[in-house]
């Protein structure tokens, strides 16, 4: 009887053993994870989990006694320190030597890391995971200052969440603007509006240089007021054991479409992954939580010999304050050379599009709901549209 083996106890790892068992899959399923806590969702930790709204059973994949139920050994606090794939093995903090037949990695992404005076003391926290959160929010319901090294997505998230515990907060980010590198200066500048209008404070252009209690100086030499600095700077891909065991990786394990890696026995999926996407015609790593949700059961179905190809647009969405949102494709800037706009940018209710060369490459719904899977349609038709019927909210999207 064979035996699967996922490596990561991930949202990605627990939807994989769900699928192999939904497919029919009968052999034996090892789930190991370095946590001691079951799989469970990532997004709650920076929203409703951190903010108090969700209760903590909300947060996990299954339900624990799902995997007894399910005949999937899972192993909490096990770490997979290498890869034998000459006698095709895993190796495990807990001493043992674990066979597999087919491999899976979803080792997830780990948050990169300042290092700067005062960076490694308690008061300079980081958000990755359940007990991260949980630490997060206890210090946020002190009301007392808070500075957050980086406007991306955790970072403004996180800053949302401070700002209604009520503490006094300040973003400093190296860009020029708010989600810059996500979105692009136009609609990240709204982003930075809606922030504002909340009481956030934001030193654009500089890094923080130095950590003292109660204060973050910058590389201005700007002094912030913080008891707290939060860091949310991007991830690393988790990857060190692919590449130790002579797997190809650049920017995460590269697969092909079928999120096969360069050993025809061991898959990856989810945030270590960087996978050929046909529809973009190139490699991506996505670290949403859409791509963990589709990519393990899409890579369970490869590990069965099943046709796959993951070629979903990139998906992910966001809660801030009254502020809810979903975004399909990566506008990253570079990716478009136009900005269109549908709706009451003002009222905080619209949708963008970015455009390049007259076809929609992403767009973003803001308070605006039921047209995502409109969205996704246009960028995989990559059909010219006129940006005046694109922008003009009585013409469906479908006849734009």
């Amino acid at each position: 009887m064979p035996t699967f083996v996922i490596v990561g106890a991930s949202l990605a790892g627990a939807k994989a053993a769900e699928t192999l068992r939904a497919e029919g899959f009968d052999g034996e399923i090892v789930l190991l994870g370095s946590e001691l806590e079951r799989p469970y969702e990532r997004p709650p930790l920076s929203k409703g989990y951190l903010l108090g709204k969700a209760e903590r059973d909300s947060i996990f994949v299954h339900p624990l006694d799902w995997y007894a139920e399910h005949d999937v050994d899972l192993r909490m606090g096990v770490t997979v320190l290498a890869i034998d794939r000459d006698a095709a093995t895993v190796s495990t903090s807990a001493g043992d030597e674990v066979h597999y037949d087919k491999l899976l990695l979803t080792t997830g992404a780990s948050p990169r890391r300042l290092d700067f005076p005062g960076s490694h003391r308690d008061e300079v926290m980081y958000l990755r995971t359940v007990g991260d959160s949980e630490q997060l929010r206890a210090a946020f319901r002190q009301e007392r200052p808070v500075a957050v090294a980086g406007a991306g997505w955790i970072g403004l998230e996180t800053a949302a969440a401070a700002r209604l515990a009520r503490c006094p907060v300040t973003v400093i980010e190296p860009q020029p603007g708010a989600l810059y590198a996500q979105l692009g200066p136009e609609v990240g500048a709204v982003f930075a509006g809606l922030h504002r209008s909340h009481g956030v404070e934001f030193r654009f252009g500089e890094t923080v240089a130095e950590f003292r209690p109660g204060l973050a100086v910058t590389s201005s030499g700007a002094h912030v007021p913080a008891d707290l600095l939060v860091v949310g700077i991007g991830a690393a891909p988790n990857d060190a054991l692919a590449a130790a065991a002579g797997l190809e990786v650049s920017n995460g394990v590269l697969t092909d479409a079928a999120l096969r890696t360069s050993d025809p026995a061991i898959f990856a999926a989810g945030d270590v992954a960087n996978s050929f996407n046909p529809l973009l015609g190139h490699p991506i790593r996505v670290e949403h939580w859409a791509n963990a949700l589709n990519g393990g059961p899409a890579a369970a179905r490869s590990m069965l010999g099943q046709p796959v190809v993951y070629d979903r647009v990139p998906y992910f969405y966001s809660d801030q304050y009254d502020l809810g949102m979903e975004c399909a494709g990566l506008p990253s800037p570079g990716s478009y050379d136009q900005v269109v706009y549908r709706g009451d940018r003002d009222a905080l209710e619209f949708v963008a599009f970015w455009l390049s060369r007259g076809a929609v490459v992403a767009g973003m719904n803001v308070n605006v709901w039921d047209v995502n899977a409109d969205i996704q349609s246009l960028i995989r038709s990559a059909r010219h549209v006129d940006p005046t019927r694109l922008a003009d909210p009585a013409i469906p999207l479908t006849e734009a």
